[in-house]
């Protein structure tokens, strides 16, 4: 099209290109072809090219499909349509028809999500991020032989489940030879699914160019005033110098009289376009109406459907004549902006015809959803038999996945019915659809219609925890634990299970928000007559829960300890319903494994914390659920860590920042924090604790903050800075989350005991102790004589040093022996035991610095010193030079896996995983997988 080829220009500099260049687009040019030259060698990446209507993005992309070409890329495209956006997957349709027949090379589940997905196969609804692996999959196979180049212009127009997972494909993309590019208009949308993609901003022509390129646009010669005038009405915009000139009347091109016009350029450009559609005779205009309301561009369907409107088919011809619109094997506008000047020029009765004429020219066996779609947009008033066939077409979209688009179904349907009962209970539905679609906005007004209805107790229970999980997503904590209690409260009247499962998500929120309504909630389920009674592990849980907050921690551990064994042997259901809220039931595995390793951390229950955390992690990966995923591997490197697996936790803290990335989720610090705490860090440890209260979704009495917090008191600890450590203790044992109040007693009585305040650590030791007898496992035993040692004075504290040592390394976390080790060792010395310090000082130093404990070691290195002993300088490992990414990928491939499987277990392409294999083999100095199992890992 003249839009596209007219402002191209060669370029005499051949190392600039080897193509024609856009005009005034030099450096614009040269950045995607560099996206290509680096996709050709292997290195995979995305561009996100913005701007307004108009600015050159779709030419900028064409430009890049042509030096595709060149280069002997394979080319796969997708446009976005306004009209499409409620048809789930139909974006990413466009991309992976070509690309079918390779399905079978994908694992199975991921073939069977990417499947239904497009509507090739029946099956439960996928989640979105297993389509996106299997995408990548594809994408990757295609790739292999020449590149493959991704275009997806008017992005801001794809349905979201294709945004999501072709934006998920693009942070993922690494060594698989792919070139993706995604044209998005500003028009005022949420953008946020492109968020953190490289980006490129077109903005207007320099006046230079502006001038060239009007020039080439306008046959007759231009007085200077009008040429002036129109640059600065342009504003640099290519479209706009291209388009208004051509077609305005000849008296606005002469003189240069009136004042530019610089408001709306997109505006201007699509009021120039309606004024052209106006023009044509009124049977072209309703040709051109039927075509904008159709997204599939099929012209067999616009002949049938100009034929139920009684349109000849010459009527085409006048706006072919006028550049608006080319009919041939598909039905193209000039420029989106057309479509959008016809569609939104319309009277409503002229487009409920053009619908209604779509509508009848459907088929309803091949395209039910469409038909149905067109059928409610042609519709005035209500209509029952529409509004059915939309509930239908919701649960085909919701059974594919496409939450957004089993809204929009069910938000028209609601629209539709007459009858108030099915109005509210449709509405209700809709409001689901639409919060796990991320609309919460549109889903409250859903929840206002579902109120105005005759709804019977279980609905407005439905309607009350709905609400609470729209007002967590919207504010994080502010209100909805005491939404979900007020939930809890009318579910129970029908439901006493459905009521004990959101009473225990009131309690995981309180507890993570630090909210006191979670005792109020804990009384209210102990009240329950019937909770006595209870079998169910979760209800179990709540008990045990409950109990702890309401009365003595002592007296919930028998409960919690029989619920959590029966969740590690048994495993959580798949078919639970929701729990905390911002959660869909694919998911809520994951919330009760989440929930269930904190609280064995709680109950320093180091067998269960390592079996649960670990099943975390396994359901998680099973299961594709990559939303879920990152909390589940951070909150296992927090185990991990504790227990002296340092390395390894850092593979997984890696990992959860890749996966969180490359899903678009919320950035959990906690780990991280944590981690850089363990390991001496202390500017990122810092750092990041100030990142965290510096949040405003974290109260400052909240898990996330009680977690920096502890951190924080364990670095300081480390690094002998015990006032600093102490405060930072007090934060944590102050938190309502189970695992801190407990863990951070340890940190609490070393700080304050060796800071001089031994009232605060006597305190301290007093609640240990009762936690530690309730609890009886080698851990806590273990804590609690170290604790007591630190606070006894005298020959009689290495009784409990050596308990605390023996407790301690019968247990899993042997990051806490260690330290035990090393405060024993501190007291050797001050004793005066110079020979016997320096044994149990080398034991801390050698267990520490193995582990990664840099400053525990370094405290460690100090008392050897002063003991006149030189610490032993830990010898570098090959593996040292390994990434965390690269070491996972080993441990993996040690096991025998094949790259495809390794690739389905770390979310990565196989040809990502080869990458990463010969990057291993070339810093450790190997060849092969045979080799690489003979090398020892940390």
């Amino acid at each position: 099209m003249a839009v596209v080829t007219t402002w191209f220009r060669s370029v005499s500099d051949p190392e600039e290109s080897e193509l024609s260049t856009l005009l005034g687009r030099q450096a614009e040019c040269r950045q995607v072809e560099q996206l290509l030259r680096e996709a050709k060698a292997g290195h995979s990446g995305a561009l996100v090219v913005r701007g307004e209507a108009g600015i050159g993005k779709t030419a900028l992309l064409e430009h890049l499909r042509t030096s595709a070409g060149a280069l002997g890329f394979r080319i796969e495209t997708s446009t976005g349509i306004e009209a499409e956006t409620q048809f789930a997957y139909a974006g990413l349709h466009q991309i992976c028809a070509p690309l079918l027949d390779r399905m079978s090379a994908l694992p199975e589940p991921q073939r069977l999500a990417l499947g239904v997905a497009l509507g090739r196969e029946a099956g439960p609804a996928p989640d979105k991020f297993i389509v996106g692996l299997a995408t990548l999959g594809l994408l990757s196979d295609a790739a292999e032989r020449s590149g493959l180049l991704c275009l997806v212009d008017d992005a801001q127009w794809l349905d979201r489940a294709s945004a999501e997972v072709l934006t998920f494909v693009a942070r993922r993309v690494d060594a698989e030879r792919i070139a993706m590019a995604f044209g998005v208009r500003d028009n005022g949308e949420d953008h946020t699914v492109f968020a953190g993609l490289p980006e490129l901003r077109l903005n207007g022509l320099c006046e230079a160019d502006a001038r060239a390129l009007l020039d080439s646009a306008v046959a007759a010669p231009l007085d200077d005033d009008v040429r002036d005038r129109i640059i600065a009405e342009a504003r640099g915009n290519p479209l706009a110098l291209l388009e208004l000139p051509t077609h305005s009347r000849p008296a606005r091109l002469a003189g240069g009289f009136q004042h530019p016009d610089v408001s709306d350029i997109p505006g201007r450009v699509e009021t120039e376009f309606r004024n052209r559609a106006g023009d044509l005779p009124g049977e072209t205009r309703t040709l051109l109406l039927i075509a904008a309301a159709d997204p599939t561009g099929d012209p067999s369907l616009l002949a049938r459907a100009a034929a139920h409107a009684g349109i000849a088919p010459e009527s085409a011809s006048p706006a072919e004549a006028a550049g608006l619109i080319e009919i041939g094997t598909r039905v193209r506008f000039r420029h989106p902006l057309v479509r959008s000047a016809v569609y939104r020029a319309a009277r409503h009765a002229d487009r409920h015809r053009a619908h209604a004429a779509l509508a009848a020219a459907t088929d309803s066996a091949l395209e039910p959803d469409r038909r149905a779609w067109h059928a409610a947009q042609a519709a005035s008033g209500f209509d029952e038999r529409i509004a059915a066939e939309l509930e239908r077409s919701a649960a085909r979209a919701r059974a594919r996945g496409g939450s957004a688009a089993a809204g929009a179904f069910l938000q028209r349907s609601t629209e539709l019915t007459p009858d108030l009962a099915d109005r509210a209970r449709r509405a209700l539905e809709a409001a689901h659809a639409l919060r796990e679609a991320g609309a919460p906005e549109p889903a409250l007004d859903l929840l206002a219609t579902a109120e105005a209805g005759p709804l019977d107790t279980l609905q407005r229970a439905r309607v009350a925890l709905l609400r609470a999980q729209i007002v967590y997503h919207l504010n994080r904590h502010r209100e909805a634990p005491a939404m979900l209690s007020e939930a809890a409260v009318r579910a129970a009247r029908n439901d006493p299970e459905l009521a004990r499962e959101i009473r225990l998500g009131a309690l995981d929120l309180s507890m993570i928000y630090g909210d006191p309504i979670g005792r109020i909630v804990a009384r209210a389920a102990l009240d329950d007559p019937a909770i006595e009674g209870v079998t169910r592990p979760m209800d179990r849980l709540l008990v045990g829960l409950a109990t702890t907050m309401v009365h003595e921690f002592s007296s919930g551990v028998p409960a919690l300890r029989d619920a959590l064994a029966s969740l590690r042997d048994v495993g959580i259901p798949d078919d639970q319903p929701r729990l905390r809220p911002g959660f869909t039931a694919r998911r809520t595995i994951g919330i009760v494994h989440d929930l269930s390793g904190r609280i064995a951390v709680g109950i320093l229950d180091d067998e269960l914390a390592h079996d649960l955390t670990e099943a975390y992690v396994r359901s998680a990966r099973a299961a594709g659920a990559l939303a879920v995923l990152p909390a589940a591997l951070s909150l296992h490197a927090n185990v991990l860590i504790i227990s002296g697996e340092i390395a390894r936790a850092r593979e997984l803290v890696a990992q959860s920042i890749s996966i969180t990335e490359a899903t678009g989720g919320v950035r959990s610090r906690h780990s991280e924090t944590i981690l850089a705490a363990w390991s001496g860090d202390r500017a990122t440890s810092i750092r990041l604790h100030d990142v965290t209260l510096r949040d405003p979704s974290h109260p400052a009495n909240g898990a996330e903050v009680g977690l920096a917090k502890y951190a924080t008191a364990v670095l300081y600890n480390a690094l002998g800075e015990y006032t600093k450590a102490q405060h930072a203790a007090e934060a944590t044992c102050a938190s309502l989350e189970l695992s801190l109040s407990t863990i951070g007693l340890a940190e609490l009585i070393e700080a304050s005991a060796r800071a001089g305040d031994p009232d605060t650590a006597a305190n301290a030791l007093q609640r240990l102790t009762a936690r530690a007898k309730a609890c009886d496992t080698a851990w806590a035993r273990g804590l609690e004589a170290r604790s007591r040692a630190l606070t006894t004075v005298g020959p009689s504290a290495e009784a409990h040093y050596r308990e605390a040592i023996a407790q301690l390394e019968a247990s899993r976390i042997a990051g806490e022996a260690a330290r035990a080790h090393l405060v024993y060792g501190e007291w050797l010395r001050r004793e005066g035991r110079r020979q016997d310090a320096r044994d149990a000082l080398r034991t801390a130093h050698d267990l520490l610095s193995a582990m990664g404990a840099e400053a525990f070691a370094a405290r460690a290195a100090n008392e050897l010193r002063a003991t006149g002993e030189r610490p032993r300088k830990r010898m570098t490992q090959s593996t040292d030079e390994l990434t965390a990414q690269e070491l996972q990928v080993a441990r993996h491939v040690v096991t025998g896996a094949t790259s495809r499987e390794v690739g389905a277990q770390l979310f990565l392409s196989p040809r990502t995983i080869e990458a990463h294999l010969r990057s291993i083999y070339r810093k450790l100095g190997i060849k092969s997988r045979r080799e690489l199992r003979e090398v020892p890992l940390p």
